[in-house]
């Protein structure tokens, strides 16, 4: 009998013959080459000059010594790597063929199995109308096949209450107290909040807030009249699709809720990275990876390319 398409073994094969091996490939098997700047413990606090990345600033220092002072860091032989999993019913939209939770799916297997190949430990806290399942940091591919059978044997909830990114935020700082990679992997589509926490996070964690969305929400085509549901509450809204005003509106608002994200992300300090429904994984890890690898030289005062400043979040 074949493998089922959703059976977590079946997923994770797939995934390290067409995605791991051309990543190897493209960092030269080199996987630090991904979490560069990631697993850093404290060496030693030197005066700040100039260039400097001020994120390193140590204000506690600084202000008893009234000059101010950076901390230096050893990059740390093992990463320890946390995913907090959106799961809830927003995630289980696509407008073709690819939902947004299996592109979460396939992310998340890719990062762990890269962190797991070199004696990494990966847990993940799993939302969906609340953090219900916390899964322990450990090692190997069996936990990787863990995590991702735990995601994909969830049923789908047709409604929920609305999403509170917040406690899943909250809940991570409790339950995380050693500083570690944190993927944040959601749409954001959220009731507000989610912000603070965030950044109080990013205060003993490296956060990577990876974004999922599906290009239909951000413009509508003209298809006529449609019957638009909301998947978190299930309320539904006839609209004419056809109506040219209409669809600026839509397309108007979406940008402002882009404008909104990427303030906050820039607010928080964090990385973003954004994954469509429609996109190469590969790609998209790799441009990541070229961001983090160009802020790295930012902060040793280097400049970023002219085609890599409107990816900045």
């Amino acid at each position: 009998m074949s493998a089922s398409p959703r059976d977590p073994e079946h997923i994770l094969r797939r995934l390290e013959w067409t995605v791991i091996r051309r990543l190897d490939g493209a960092v030269h098997g080199d996987y630090r080459t991904l979490f560069r700047g990631f697993g850093l413990d404290l060496a030693d606090l030197r005066e700040y000059q100039y260039h400097d990345d001020v994120r390193h600033i140590d204000w506690n220092v600084t202000a008893r010594l009234q000059t101010p002072y950076v901390r230096e860091f050893n990059e740390d032989r093992e990463v320890t790597a946390w995913f907090l999993l959106d799961l809830s019913p927003s995630v289980d939209f696509g407008s073709q063929q690819v939902k947004k939770r299996s592109v979460s799916a396939e992310f998340v297997a890719v990062l762990a199995r890269l962190l797991t190949r070199y004696g990494n430990r990966v847990g993940a806290l799993l939302y969906g109308d609340s953090v219900d399942t916390v899964i322990p940091a450990r090692c190997g591919r069996r936990q990787v096949l863990h995590i991702l059978h735990r995601m994909l044997s969830r049923p789908e909830r047709p409604t929920s209450a609305a999403t509170k990114l917040q406690d899943l935020l909250e809940t991570a700082f409790r339950v995380v107290p050693r500083r570690s990679i944190v993927f944040v992997v959601s749409d954001f589509i959220s009731a507000p909040g989610w912000a603070a926490p965030l950044a109080h996070l990013v205060q003993r964690h490296e956060i990577v807030a990876v974004r999922l969305y599906d290009p239909l929400e951000m413009e509508l085509p003209d298809l006529g009249l449609l019957v638009i549901q909301d998947a978190e509450t299930g309320e539904q809204v006839f609209v004419d699709t056809h109506d040219h005003a209409f669809r600026t509106r839509f397309a108007a608002a979406a940008e402002r809720r882009e404008a909104e994200l990427r303030n906050a992300f820039r607010d928080a300090g964090v990385d973003a990275l954004e994954l469509s429904t429609d996109d190469n994984l590969v790609d998209a890890i790799l441009r990541f990876a070229d961001l983090r690898k160009r802020r790295s030289q930012l902060a040793a005062g280097g400049r970023f390319p002219k085609h890599l400043v409107s990816s900045l979040p």
